[in-house]
């Protein structure tokens, strides 16, 4: 069969998006400022990285043939990248639920957004910060909420040990010291 007889987009570009799994029931609570980046990466896609491919798009159409043009598949393909994102992002912040950490500055108590060391029982001290699903960044030592690590240490206090259970069997991690993050002064 020829190409000009094939769908323009692939099936999988066409798949109803799939949201990382909230725990039944659960919010998808999320930081300040991961609401914040998460909100200036919608309006960037919207108000400049949008309008952009469109235009792209147009005057790749304008220049003919639009079965072999480069310039225009490309485009459309990343127009439907973006559209993607843009509804993903959307529905992301439409159920967020934000909750500021500071608000436990001076507590020894782990909570949503804490940063926690801990050592575990082979004496390797780790810290990780807990953040919400769509914010945290291993490469940055952050962990989601909803992950093993962090349900295990959520509302243990700095001495207390906690279990973890893995694949290789129960670990005990040893709760060193948690911190939050200084409430921002604002300026009235």
């Amino acid at each position: 069969m020829s190409k000009a007889f094939t769908k323009e987009t692939d099936a999988s570009d066409e798949d109803e998006l799939v949201l990382p799994a909230l725990p039944a029931g659960g919010k998808n609570y999320i930081t300040p400022a991961g609401y914040a980046r998460l909100r200036d990466e919608l309006l960037d896609l919207i108000d400049n990285e949008r309008p952009k491919v469109v235009e792209a798009v147009h005057w790749a159409a304008s220049n003919g043939d639009r079965s072999e043009n480069g310039d225009y598949l490309y485009g459309k393909k990343r127009l439907r990248e973006i559209d993607r994102r843009i509804r993903f992002l959307t529905k992301r912040l439409e159920i967020a639920e934000v909750v500021d950490p500071s608000l436990h500055a001076g507590s020894n108590q782990v909570f949503f957004g804490s940063t926690v060391t801990y050592i575990d029982d082979e004496g390797i001290g780790r810290t990780i910060t807990i953040m919400g699903i769509d914010e945290a960044d291993s490469r940055e030592s952050q962990v989601s909420w909803i992950s093993p690590v962090a349900r295990a240490l959520l509302k243990a206090h700095v001495g207390d040990e906690v279990l973890l259970p893995t694949p290789g069997g129960v670990r005990s991690l040893e709760v060193v010291a948690v911190q939050y993050p200084q409430r921002a002064a604002h300026a009235d």
